[in-house]
């Protein structure tokens, strides 16, 4: 039998339609391990936003350019949405059980280290590390709950992982100006040694390993060159597009080297014994449509959400604290709604709950686009709460269309694809809002700067003004009077407001898109846990 063959029937049916045994005591006890595996993934999503709190603190700190601190957050992104993949991968050939724990340990091993670091560089090179670690943990987590769970509990599982997945995201920034205001910006990082400790001596416990009977046996090394070339090209040119350009020759020779580099990719796939990335995968409808629906949610939810921090502290003067607060809405419907979802898809299936909840994005994303300076707390509350409420079911329905329609031997390979999906769709969403925002602002700022009959700028002073504007600051000179500051301060506020109506609409076109390819979703032909595996 070909090679093809074998992974066209793997890709397609399920091995067993029995669930696991019930564990007995500790060990492999299935919601046991989901809150082993959620103290880990809670640790790794926590650090995606508590950063940025820390970021300026350790630019005084370690005296720090801009560029350095950018790549504090930047290698961190980076090294995370390259190595998913093959990281999902090891997790496959080697056991989940074993790569969680390395990968927890490395984690917390690294964020201790950032913490001990005296130079910028040191923090650089061991967020990298971080990122690489992080990427090995993900993954795994899913695959060890797809493995212990029986098929109608799965959801309700991946539901609770997903709230503590939103929960940890949007209470960064509030753990994160806690810690910086009164610790320091180090604790930040120490937090995550007593978690790691936790969350291994917990694994130890508890976690058991579970193998399909046809887990690969061997690595595609050129494949997992191409494919981490592939998405660092791609990554790397959405990160620096706004710097550079977008129709820069950088950008786009990034761009046109990960298209190339992804093409070669899939055309090597067809003729390796055991491919990174099994492209029958992809004949799956569901399956396809589940990655597609997780980038343009990611692209939807990060790419806004990264206009809201600015918009909270910058134009409305919040710390970063009062800011987080204001998110509760968002965080407490993820949480609340995450589980209700996984109950909801387990009884209807993925496809309803999916459409509705990017319908409710959708909703959320033109209501905010109304947001302007003088909004109030609570209309702000009831568009965050429904964004919330509206992502909630995804999180939940994509993960288990992705990671249930793939067999049980590549459940790593969905997780990290799953995790890919997102990180793609996020960077994306951010470049692509992020210009539409400065293009706004370009084309709005010296009209209204000269309504309100400002002095008028060099083209120098508008470029250095448009920069500050795109993220709501007002570009204020010292000493300028009181009563042009105000106006300066209006004028900025407006233009930044007027920009963020329009990427938000932007967004939530992006959700309608998102709703309409839910409708190619359906629960996973393969989602009975434990299908065929070998418990060690």
């Amino acid at each position: 039998m070909t090679s093809q063959t074998t992974a066209e029937k793997a890709s397609r049916e399920p091995q067993s339609t029995l669930a696991p045994a019930p564990a007995k005591g500790l060990r492999g006890h299935p919601w046991l391990t989901l809150f082993s595996v959620a103290i880990g993934v809670m640790m790794v999503a926590l650090d995606g936003t508590i950063v940025a709190i820390a970021n300026p603190a350790i630019q005084h700190d370690l005296n720090a350019s801009l560029a350095d601190v950018q790549w504090i957050t930047n290698g961190y992104m980076l090294a995370l949405a390259v190595s998913l993949i093959t990281a999902g991968k090891l997790g496959d050939r080697f056991g989940h059980r074993q790569t969680f724990l390395i990968g927890v340990v490395g984690f917390a091993a690294a964020s201790g280290a950032i913490g001990l670091s005296g130079s910028v560089a040191l923090v650089i090179t061991f967020r990298v590390l971080q990122g690489l670690f992080g990427a090995l943990l993900m993954p795994a987590a899913l695959g060890l709950l797809r493995a212990t769970f029986p098929a109608e509990k799965l959801n309700m599982a991946i539901g609770i992982w997903g709230m503590v997945i939103g929960a940890s995201t949007a209470g960064g920034p509030i753990l994160g100006g806690v810690l910086v205001e009164h610790v320091s910006w180090q604790s930040v990082f120490f937090i995550n040694v007593p978690v790691g400790v936790a969350a291994l001596l917990l694994g130890l416990v508890i976690l058991k390993d579970h193998r399909a009977e046809n887990a690969p046996r061997s690595f595609d090394i050129g494949g997992i060159v191409l494919l981490s070339q592939a998405m660092f090209c791609l990554i790397w040119a959405l990160i620096k597009g706004s710097e550079w350009g977008w129709g820069d020759f950088k950008t786009l020779g990034f761009l046109g080297a990960a298209v190339v580099l992804f093409v070669v990719f899939a055309l090597s796939q067809k003729n390796v014994r055991e491919p990174l990335i099994p492209l029958a995968m992809f004949r799956s409808v569901p399956l396809s449509a589940g990655v597609v629906l997780m980038v343009l949610m990611a692209f939807a939810f990060m790419g806004g959400l990264f206009f809201v921090t600015f918009y909270l502290q910058n134009v409305h003067g919040m710390k970063a604290v009062d800011a987080g607060l204001h998110l509760l809405p968002l965080t407490g419907m993820m949480i609340v709604g995450s589980p209700l979802a996984g109950l909801l898809i387990t009884k209807l299936g993925p496809r309803v709950p999916l459409v509705g909840g990017m319908v409710c994005t959708a909703v959320a994303m033109f209501g905010m686009s109304q947001l302007d300076t003088g909004t109030g707390t609570l209309t702000m509350s009831i568009w965050f709460g429904l964004l919330g409420l509206g992502l909630a079911p995804v999180m939940v329905g994509a993960t288990e269309v992705i990671v249930g329609n793939a067999a049980m031997e590549l459940s790593g390979v969905a997780g990290g694809l799953q995790q890919a999906a997102m990180q793609v769709g996020g960077s994306l969403g951010t470049a692509v809002l992020g210009a539409v925002m400065a293009s706004q602002v370009d084309s709005k700022l010296a009209d209204n700067w000269a309504a309100a009959q400002l002095p008028p700028l060099s083209p120098q002073q508008l470029d250095q003004a448009s920069s500050a504007v795109e993220v709501g600051i007002p570009p204020l000179a010292p000493g300028v009077p009181g009563p042009v500051a105000e106006k300066i301060t209006s004028v900025a506020h407006d233009t930044f407001v007027s920009g963020m109506t329009t990427a938000f609409m932007v967004a939530g076109v992006v959700a309608v898109i998102a709703a309409l390819v839910a409708t190619l979703t359906k629960r996973g032909v393969n989602a009975e846990a434990g299908m065929g595996a070998g418990h060690i």
